[in-house]
């Protein structure tokens, strides 16, 4: 099969999710004469991850997310990840307010919408550590305004649905942020994807690309591409791919036989939500509500009842329940996981296998746990709900990161990581959540890594779209507090 084009293309983006859109457009403001193209294996873009019924869609910020403040063996709260992964959202809040102002996202409303940010917890060991992890945030600039309470009433203010049918001699606690977000991020994908194809991107839906090899005969790749609807097949030569496709990302990063790669591995998680359109019951809950993970559970299974606003409508959400596919994408094949197992990554595989039985005692319990069972998890939030205002939906494949160790063989990854090849040619992401919220930092570093001989005269352009970039807001409350304040009128996030 011969190159289809002589001229290799300046960048291909493999995948139509979030990731991909977010480069895309970085890229397309750096480098406007670029050839950029797009290849996305289903028939629409954000149909895997970046679907919103695929995710929790929280606007990671961690004003919630009690797994980013883990308690130290000496009784501190450690706030150090919560920090992080707020900075990395602050990054992506003020790129998506330049592209409301340039006007590449016309309406904020139609991807993000206010939504409170609250922590709940039961139980006298669980309010104790509330207390004390509100005691180490509520100084920080990032999290200036945030509430606790360990007082039914007011906490029923917070968030209604939370206290009728309590029993009242349980100690319960709350904080409350009225600076979160719920992000739709399929609405976001589609709109940016739809921005670059004005711009003259190049985009080839129902394409596959099936391979990655060096070009022999020039700096850079060939990809073998199939059309899943013709099945016809072409090839062709780009200088520098990004692999996004989320679960199916590690399967051409070893086919592209990049060193980087060597040793990693991928260990594919299900899981289910319980959804409810009713009116009536939305109604009742406006807010993210995050509790503690059960003692063994993973990171990425902390409890959490959440508002959804997708196409303008709301919905909650609850969940998620874990479950066990071989699949690495929603839409994958049951094979995806014994296809990634290589010589060089069957020690870590192994081993994580062996030192997390933690995980596998958990999947088999939320695998063998009853309907009821499940939806006593829900009455740990909303005592009152009722199963037949509920729904299950199937979740998307996650595919946590197995990563080298040299001392451990290899160890579980909760959380992103970019795989970037030694000359910057090729790069991929591995892993799941908080990725979608983190998209811009993200992309930014790793182009950053990709071509460091073209970062210097860029850093204009990422002033324009991060005034902030490069800076820790939280070292300066002043600063903070002027960015936090401008995204927030921008995205239309005021309360």
């Amino acid at each position: 099969m011969a190159v289809k084009q002589v001229d290799p293309i300046d960048v291909v983006l493999v995948g139509g999710g979030i990731m991909s859109a977010t480069l895309g457009a970085i890229i397309h403001r750096l480098e406007p004469d670029w050839r950029i193209r797009v290849y996305e294996r289903l028939g629409s873009v954000a149909q895997e991850s970046s679907n919103p019924w695929n995710n929790a869609g929280t606007g990671h910020s961690a004003l919630c997310e009690l797994n980013y403040t883990p308690e130290l063996a000496d009784g501190r709260v450690d706030i150090a990840k919560a920090v992080g992964v707020n900075e990395q959202f602050q990054v992506s809040r003020q790129f998506w307010s330049f592209l409301v102002e340039s006007g590449a996202l016309p309406e904020p409303s139609n991807f993000i919408n206010p939504t409170p940010h609250i922590s709940f917890v039961w139980g006298a060991e669980n309010v104790e550590y509330m207390r004390k992890r509100y005691e180490a945030l509520k100084d920080h600039p990032l999290f200036a305004g945030i509430e606790y309470s360990d007082d039914p009433a007011r906490i029923r203010r917070w968030a209604p649905a939370l206290i009728p049918g309590r029993k009242k001699d349980q100690p319960i606690a709350a904080t409350y942020s009225a600076a979160g977000s719920d992000v739709d991020f399929g609405s976001l994908t589609r709109q940016l994807f739809d921005q670059l194809e004005i711009d003259g991107v190049e985009f080839e839906s129902s394409h596959q690309v099936t391979n990655v090899t060096r070009s022999k005969i020039s700096e850079g790749w060939v990809l073998d591409v199939r059309n899943e609807i013709g099945r016809s097949k072409q090839r062709i030569a780009a200088k520098f791919v990004f692999v996004g496709a989320g679960g199916g990302a590690l399967h051409l990063l070893q086919k592209s036989g990049i060193p980087e790669i060597r040793g990693y591995g991928g260990f594919p998680v299900s899981g289910e939500f319980l959804r409810t359109d009713d009116p009536e019951v939305v109604q009742k809950h406006a807010a993210k509500v995050y509790g503690k993970a059960s003692v063994g559970a993973p990171p990425m299974s902390v409890p959490h009842l959440d508002t959804r606003i997708v196409d303008g409508k709301a919905s909650l959400m609850f969940g998620p329940y874990a479950g066990f596919s071989p699949k690495f994408l929603k839409q994958g094949s049951v094979l995806d996981l014994f296809k990634s197992i290589r010589p060089h990554n069957l020690r870590p595989m192994l081993s994580v296998a062996f030192s997390n039985f933690d995980l596998v005692r958990y999947l088999v319990g939320q695998l063998l746990a009853s309907k009821q069972t499940k939806f006593d998890a829900l009455r740990d939030f909303m005592p009152a709900a009722e199963p037949g205002d509920w729904h299950r939906i199937t979740a998307g494949q996650r595919v946590q990161v197995i990563k080298p160790d040299a001392d451990k063989g290899g160890i579980l990854q909760f959380g992103t990581e970019v795989i970037t090849a030694a000359d910057g040619s090729i790069a991929g992401l591995l892993g799941a959540s908080p990725g979608a919220s983190t998209a811009v930092p993200i992309m930014l570093k790793l182009l950053e890594r990709c071509f460091p001989d073209r970062w210097a005269g860029w850093q204009g352009t990422v002033r324009q779209m991060v005034p902030t970039y490069g800076q820790d807001l939280g070292d300066d409350p002043a600063l903070a507090d002027q960015t936090l304040e401008r995204t927030a009128k921008v995205l239309g996030l005021h309360h």
